[in-house]
């Protein structure tokens, strides 16, 4: 069994029509016309140089509102609206494909996940890297997995955990595409399919993809049952994952997962569970939680492809204490991290830089707060530069639901950030730390994410 697909333009539409007159939000499509960019020809070579399709663009912008069904794209380069579209559901959230060119619109309570062409993509054609740029739209392809809801993309690929539902029997399944399968509008794509429901999470490397196991509760050490406490590999054959290995090392009360070159980390309650990649074998140790932490355990973890160090953000509800750590799964270290908050910040969002440079928080006050790397004795460490408060009305009017967002640039040193007060996004230049520009929004933004052409990295 799959998670099903609708490629019938005629039922979105259906759907569109439908939403028109619920008083909340009218059914409305702007029409622009699509974006000519003239590739500059090299005379010397009569075109087909290296760099002769290229576009350079600080990408596109897509952001969903908090109270209706429309998600709007932002060109980026002049800040002008490229279009709105008013999507099947009211409550969405917006997360960008695994290359950046879709805008992944996800509505778990709906069990639906959709997609908007950013339009904005490169595509490698061996002699040479060849841009396109497009006016955005709405596509016909959609998943309808049950609950979806962590997102985690890698390399090209993106994976869906969709949670089930216990109450109606319907089990967990993981869905893992490519920005191609979603412009295709491809039918088969790779697919997980569990046999109990659970808030799990997916990691996709490669023909592999390292996934939250759920036992038995009888068996399982997790003291919340809805959370796994195993970790497993699977191998894609065809266009399905089957198991391939089991870990013993168990992790109760497992949230939260990030993944380097080398490494996939998951939280649990006791400490991180580490997996290394050795080629096609993979084995597992347990990092052990720093005293510091006392009762409180690891629930969220973000990692990148260039930095040897992760970041795990450690709570403990009975308390209110928070704590930011700097794990290290190859050195199996783990270290504290002051961020110095103010009074009464809680952290709400997390975020390395395109380039691996800086870690980024932002917290329920509406402040940003830069980390910078830095190397020493062979080592990295993470040092506190410095915080910006881009909130500029009271905190105390902050719309119901509503909360402060942001996302980062890939291709620039630049993170964006959503104001519900103001209903405005401002762009935040991480070198300066100043305030750049400003896009005026008509609604009360509920999040936002990055779309465009990603700057390659290095290794």
């Amino acid at each position: 069994m799959k998670p099903s697909f609708s490629l019938n333009a005629i039922l979105i539409a259906a759907g569109a029509i439908l939403l028109t007159g619920c008083g909340d939000a009218e059914t409305t499509i702007n029409e622009l016309p699509p974006i000519v960019v003239e590739m500059p020809v090299n005379p010397g070579t009569g075109g087909g140089g290296n760099n002769d399709f290229l576009i350079k663009s600080d990408g596109r912008l897509a952001v969903s509102a908090l109270d209706s069904n429309q998600v709007s794209v932002f060109d980026l380069d002049d800040n002008r609206i490229l279009d709105d579209f008013s999507m099947v559901h009211k409550g969405n959230r917006v997360e960008a494909s695994a290359d950046y060119r879709f805008a992944v619109i996800i509505n778990r309570d709906n069990d639906y996940v959709g997609f908007i062409d950013g339009a904005l993509w490169r595509e490698d054609h061996v002699e040479h890297l060849h841009d396109y740029e497009k006016a955005p739209e709405i596509s016909n392809f959609a998943l309808f997995g049950s609950s979806p809801t962590h997102v985690d993309s890698y390399k090209g690929l993106m994976a869906i955990f969709n949670d089930g539902d216990a109450d109606a029997g319907i089990p967990s399944s993981v869905t893992v595409l490519s920005d191609m399968d979603i412009a295709s509008g491809n039918d088969d794509v790779a697919t997980l399919m569990f046999n109990v429901s659970m808030h799990g999470v997916a990691k996709p490397r490669g023909e592999y993809l390292i996934a939250s196991v759920r036992r038995d509760d009888a068996e399982s050490t997790s003291t919340n049952t809805r959370l796994p406490d195993q970790v497993g590999v699977f191998h894609l054959h065809n266009d399905e994952y089957e198991q391939e290995q089991l870990f013993d090392v168990l992790c109760p009360n497992l949230h939260g997962a990030a993944q380097n070159d080398e490494f996939v980390a998951f939280g649990c309650s006791d400490g991180v569970l580490v997996v290394h990649e050795h080629g096609d074998d993979f084995e597992a140790t347990k990092l052990i939680n720093i005293d510091a932490l006392g009762s409180a355990r690891i629930g969220s973890l973000y990692g990148h492809e260039r930095s040897e160090n992760m970041f795990g953000i450690a709570s403990n509800r009975a308390t209110g204490e928070s704590f930011l750590l700097a794990v290290n799964p190859k050195e199996m270290e783990m270290k504290q991290v002051d961020w110095q908050p103010v009074d009464g910040a809680a952290a709400i969002g997390f975020a390395f830089s395109y380039d691996a440079e800086h870690f980024v928080i932002l917290d329920n006050q509406g402040f940003v707060t830069v980390l910078d790397a830095h190397e020493h004795d062979g080592h990295m460490h993470w040092d506190f530069r410095e915080r910006v408060d881009v909130a500029e009305a009271d905190i105390a009017d902050l719309p119901d639901g509503a909360t402060f967002t942001m996302t980062m640039s890939q291709n620039h040193g630049y993170v964006y950030v959503s104001d519900p007060i103001a209903q405005h996004i401002l762009k935040l230049n991480l070198e300066s730390l100043a305030v750049s520009e400003e896009i005026e929004l008509a609604y009360v933004p509920a999040s936002i994410t990055w779309l465009g052409i990603a700057k390659a990295h290095d290794h």
